[in-house]
């Protein structure tokens, strides 16, 4: 297996091909050029990790040139290749962003490990931007799943105002997929390289909530004993996500006020400014305007806010996107549980589609999660699901509804070996409730 690629740039036949022969023996897949437009061309074809170049080259400084490849291609290391004595090109290369530089005529002891150190770095950086990339994918717009009118006409608006820095309010119920529209429109915008910063303003109260924002200076509170760095400064030159923003206290809401009007805050504590680049993306399940005549929230802030508006549909609204979000709760729960499961049956399905789906696509993927635990089988049926969903699924007339559910609750406890917290979790009913349940249907616990 090859250790990586390296690309040699001399114009000298006889030096490049020694070159090339003695890293080749080292295990390394060797490329050739005699001047920087082969080179590159060869750049923009195959990832190569590392780059040794000559700085006199027919059509340019080879010096010059690494800044050039380093911006183009910034995961590949460049070694120049001095001549001798020369000491201003290697210290002017490494300026420009080259690894290092050596002297032609160098004995192996000195380029086969700096080569070496070269190579590891540039394996890393190649690593580091394959996982961006598929970082990349999972938050993409292509990661949405469904093809309802509703949820396309929703992603046909992320995509568009993505390309901007528009500020962009989310709308829509709980778990109705907020957070993803968020990162999508992060992704697809020129901040993706940048920070993505979430917040959930409705799980810090008003003062804690400040200083997570915009952080604090050392002594501007009781337990301030050094500086704090707010999520307005993590997330410089990208984008934060302020969601459920219709529980910030509306003292609050001025200070957020001024960061879109001045794009500047001020730090707990701090006296002077501190200036931000950041694109607000913010969400909520409140109905704002409402909000806004019951005195809870600053009208200013909303028209500043909602700039970009895009109300996401409820999961009982795109009802013809059911089945391939469930199959791909499916996909991703199985292999964590160690089970193959193949599909859902028909009346499975059907329990899923009729459904009134209070939490939307997140109580979906719970309602999965828990009946892929509870299955026995490669396919979920209808045993598998809570027992609200259990009525009306055409059991016999004759079955009573407490023997279903005196079944169910046997089934789960058999599950669990008889662990009483997790089937009550699994039940989402109260520990008191299940200790209830068994004793009134005398249910035998191992």
């Amino acid at each position: 297996m090859s250790k990586g690629h390296i690309l040699i740039i001399d114009d000298e036949d006889q030096l490049r091909k020694l070159m090339s022969r003695l890293l080749a023996l080292e295990g390394y897949t060797m490329l050739e050029a005699a001047n920087i437009r082969s080179a590159m061309k060869i750049l923009d074809k195959e990832d190569v990790q590392v780059v040794l170049s000559d700085v006199k080259l027919p059509d340019g400084n080879g010096v010059e040139q690494v800044q050039t490849i380093r911006s183009k291609h910034p995961q590949t290391e460049v070694i120049v290749l001095t001549a001798f004595g020369n000491i201003a090109d290697g210290v002017q290369a490494i300026k420009n962003g080259a690894f290092d530089y050596i002297t032609k005529g160098d004995d192996n002891n000195r380029i086969l490990p700096l080569v070496s150190k070269a190579m590891d770095k540039a394996v890393l950086q190649f690593r580091i931007r394959d996982l961006e990339k598929k970082l990349g994918g999972k938050y993409s717009f292509d990661s949405i799943l469904g093809n309802s009118p509703e949820i396309n006409n929703a992603i046909a608006l992320a995509r568009k105002v993505s390309l901007s820095d528009m500020t962009v309010l989310l709308l829509g119920e709980t778990g109705s997929g907020k957070e993803v529209f968020a990162q999508a429109i992060h992704q697809g915008s020129s901040r993706s390289q940048a920070p993505f910063v979430a917040v959930n303003c409705s799980a810090f109260g008003k003062d804690i909530l400040e200083s997570e924002l915009f952080g604090h200076v050392a002594g501007s509170f009781t337990g301030a004993v050094k500086d704090k760095k707010g999520f307005f400064e993590e997330a410089r030159g990208g984008t934060i996500f302020l969601d459920e923003i219709g529980e910030m206290a509306v003292e609050l809401q001025a200070k957020m006020l001024r960061v879109l009007e001045a794009q500047e805050f001020y730090k707990v504590g701090e006296s002077k400014p501190t200036k931000t680049d950041v694109r607000i993306i913010a969400a909520t399940n409140r109905n704002l305007e409402k909000e806004i005549n019951d005195g809870h929230f600053r009208s200013d802030l909303f028209y500043r806010l909602s700039a970009f508006q895009i109300v996401l549909p409820s999961l009982n609204e795109r009802r013809k996107d059911i089945p391939v979000l469930a199959s791909w709760f499916i996909e991703q729960v199985a292999p964590k549980l160690n089970k193959r499961i193949s599909g859902m049956t028909p009346a499975f399905l059907d329990a899923l589609q009729r459904h009134s789906w209070k939490g939307n696509i997140r109580e979906l993927k719970n309602i999965i999660e828990r009946a892929a635990i509870l299955t026995d089988t490669d396919t979920l049926d209808t045993s598998s699901l809570p027992f609200d969903f259990q009525q009306g699924l055409g059991e016999p007339s004759t079955m009573r509804l407490a023997d279903v559910e005196k079944h169910h609750i046997a089934r789960v406890l058999a599950h669990v070996k008889g662990n009483k917290t997790k089937a009550a979790e699994l039940l989402d009913i109260g520990l008191t409730t299940l200790y209830n349940k068994i004793k009134e249907y005398n249910i035998s616990v191992e």
